[in-house]
Formats: C-alpha cells, sequence, structure tokens
C-alpha cells in the first residue's frame, strides 16, 4: 500500500520557540504561516509539521498523491480508495469520504493510541 509522503505533525505549546529548537537541529522552513500557527520544516526527505493550538497529540501524516518532496506522483491510491481498503481490513476509518476525487482526508489510530492522518491534497 503506496500511502505517499511521510512526516510527523508535531502538536506544540510555542510554534516560535519550537521553529528555532528545529532549525538548530538543521531544519528549513519550507511553508506553513506561523501567525495561523503552523509550519512545515525539512531537512532533505525529512518532514516536521508544526501545529500550535490546532490538535491534542503528536501524529503521524501520510500524503496520497505525493512523494516526499512535495512532487505530484501521477499514479497513486486516491484516499477514498485507502480508506475502503483499511476499513475492508477492519480497521476504524470513521465515516466514508464523500465519493468524488481530490483533496479529502481521514483518521485512524493505531492499537497504541497514535492518531494517524491520511490527507491528500491533489
Amino acid at each position: 500500500m503506496a500511502l505517499g509522503a511521510f512526516s510527523i505533525s508535531l502538536a506544540v505549546k510555542d510554534i516560535r520557540a519550537s521553529k528555532t529548537f528545529y532549525e538548530a537541529l538543521g531544519f528549513t522552513e519550507t511553508g506553513g504561516n506561523i501567525d495561523q500557527g503552523w509550519l512545515v520544516l525539512r531537512q532533505g526527505g525529512k518532514v516536521i509539521g508544526l501545529f500550535q493550538n490546532m490538535f491534542e497529540k503528536n501524529m503521524l501524516t501520510f500524503n496520497p498523491g505525493w512523494g516526499q518532496n512535495r512532487e505530484t506522483l501521477t499514479d497513486f491510491e486516491d484516499v477514498r480508495a485507502l480508506q475502503a481498503r483499511l476499513k475492508a481490513a477492519g480497521l476504524d476509518v470513521g465515516e466514508p469520504i464523500e465519493p468524488g476525487s481530490g483533496p479529502a482526508h481521514f483518521m485512524l489510530t493505531d492499537p497504541d493510541g497514535n492518531p494517524i492522518l491520511i490527507d491528500q491534497h491533489v
């Protein structure tokens, strides 16, 4: 199953302090809006999203339709098909996404309570 680009989304208390910390580790800001409370930082193929006051827990994020460097993939499994496959495998994936194509998302939780966001932007 190809889930697309991977990143860790961190629920941070102080986005400016977190940005400074991760920049010291060699990450650079490549997207987002600090005034809206979210940033994307990269270091090579590693991606961290910083989110202040947007969700309670850190989560794993996968982006169907994107490669690790945000390039749009021409061949990928749509988020709706992924949700149906995971539901058929017995996982709780919430309410079905409305039919169609394009941007959509769903969430699931691993056995240890870690949230996973499947978030398609294309």
